[in-house]
C-alpha cells in the first residue's frame, strides 16, 4: 500500500522515537501491525492536534491500518 508507505516513511523522518522507531520496524517486517498501530494511537494522543504537517496523518495511518485488517 502505497499511501501508508509514504505515510511511514515520513514518520521514520521525523525522526520521533514514538512513531520513527515502529514504523521503520513495520517497513523492514519487524514490527506488528498491532505494534505500529498502538505506537500511532499514542503519537495522536500526545501530538495529534499541535498544527504539525504529522497531524492529519495519524489519523489516516490509523484508517489505513484497520483497513487491512479487514
Amino acid at each position: 500500500m502505497d499511501e501508508l508507505r509514504s505515510i511511514l516513511i515520513k514518520f521514520v523522518d521525523s525522526g520521533w522515537e514514538l512513531i520513527s522507531i515502529p514504523s521503520q520496524g513495520y517497513l523492514d517486517g519487524v514490527v506488528s501491525e498491532e505494534t505500529l498501530l498502538e505506537a500511532v494511537e499514542q503519537a495522536d494522543k500526545e501530538c495529534g492536534s499541535c498544527g504539525c504537517e504529522l497531524d492529519p496523518l495519524y489519523k489516516r495511518c490509523m484508517v489505513l491500518l484497520e483497513e487491512q485488517k479487514v
